[in-house]
């Protein structure tokens, strides 16, 4: 029964990835967090006697972690464009 969950949950992740291709990057992270969770989740709650809600709540985290990890990198895009616009404006003309 555990190979089996194990092999379902590696089936669902190949799955979810292949599918990242049209998602925004943040959406990506969001979604690779999820998965990453959810597996490390059910693989320490499988060891604790809960595979279930081990999975259930690295998901949680793994998401909300690749959420906010994925707007910080959005943000740190943002800048990276602004200070570049500022240079090119800010060049000396001849």
């Amino acid at each position: 029964m555990k190979s089996f969950s194990i092999l379902i949950i590696a089936i669902l992740a190949i799955i979810n990835l292949a599918g990242c291709a049209g998602m925004s990057e943040t959406q990506q992270r969001t979604v690779t967090g999820g998965l990453g969770g959810s597996a490390a989740g059910a693989a320490i709650g499988a060891m604790a006697g809960n595979a279930g809600l081990g999975a259930a709540i690295g998901a949680a985290a793994g998401t909300t972690g690749g959420y906010l990890y994925g707007k910080h990198k959005e943000s740190e895009q943002r800048a990276y464009q602004q200070g570049q616009r500022d240079a090119l404006q800010q060049a000396p003309r001849y």
